[in-house]
């Protein structure tokens, strides 16, 4: 039988900083359709090693690949062609451009199948997106007068509205309300279940991640120190020691 070709793979990937190792020698694989949860205290490298898949950084070491195809050493706007988009810690909207304007630039630069998109027809694609994480009403709104909730919906919409197969969420449930918190781990759960994407987040809400993850990464120091499924991860004692403080029930 055909071994699976992951949809996202690492290989022995590090990334330094003068004399700072942020990432050193990470590995792992996230399959299609999969949602894995990437943890680890501040300062871990969770943050840089999405800035390595997206081609902000380069790797000093180890490739990096996408469906069986090398990226590491392609530009980052080559690898968003390549099926793969992030959202960030710190929202980034267009702030004074409207939320239907600011998902349908996210269409217009999308993979390579929409690339020759109009006006028109790339409007539609946002329009499916922002009523996807249910943002329809505010469509006319300008981003700057979103709450914070709704501006990482729109983050989504406009990453979404792309036609990424893998998504990177860094912290999308930073700074949240409970109410929102479970409406966003909804939406999440809905990305894979409805439109199959495969996920990577990045998360501190760790009851939250733990229900959502089919697996866990756990990184301190730049090194991964765990991977496994959330109930494994939850009682190691090397992530107790270097992150959880305790047992995440």
């Amino acid at each position: 039988m055909k071994p699976v070709t992951p949809t996202l793979e690492l290989r022995g990937v590090s990334k330094r900083f003068g004399g700072l190792t942020a990432v050193r020698d990470v590995s792992f694989t996230v399959s299609r359709g999969e949602i894995v949860g990437l943890i680890g205290p501040n300062g871990a490298g969770k943050t840089t090693l999405f800035n390595v898949v997206m081609g902000v950084f380069r790797p000093d070491g180890g490739e990096i690949w996408i469906k069986g195809e090398r990226v590491d050493r392609l530009p980052a706007y080559r690898i968003a062609r390549r099926g793969i988009r992030r959202t960030n810690q710190i929202v980034r909207p267009f702030p004074d451009m409207t939320v239907l304007e600011n998902i349908t630039v996210g269409a217009l630069f999308g993979d390579r199948a929409r690339r020759d998109l109009g006006i028109e027809d790339a409007e539609s694609v946002a329009r499916e997106a922002m009523d996807f994480v249910e943002l329809s009403g505010k469509a006319e709104v300008l981003a700057r007068h979103l709450n914070l909730g709704e501006k990482k919906r729109l983050e989504l919409a406009r990453a979404l509205a792309a036609n990424p197969e893998v998504l990177l969420l860094d912290e999308a449930l930073a700074g949240l309300t409970p109410a929102e918190i479970d409406h966003a781990l909804e939406l999440i759960g809905r990305l894979r279940s409805e439109l199959g994407k495969t996920i990577v987040i990045v998360e501190h809400v760790m009851r939250a991640i733990m229900r959502l993850s089919d697996r866990i990464v756990v990184l301190h120091h730049g090194e991964k120190i765990a991977d496994a499924a959330p109930d494994l991860v939850r009682s190691d004692a090397r992530v107790i020691d270097a992150y959880l403080g305790e047992r995440v029930v």
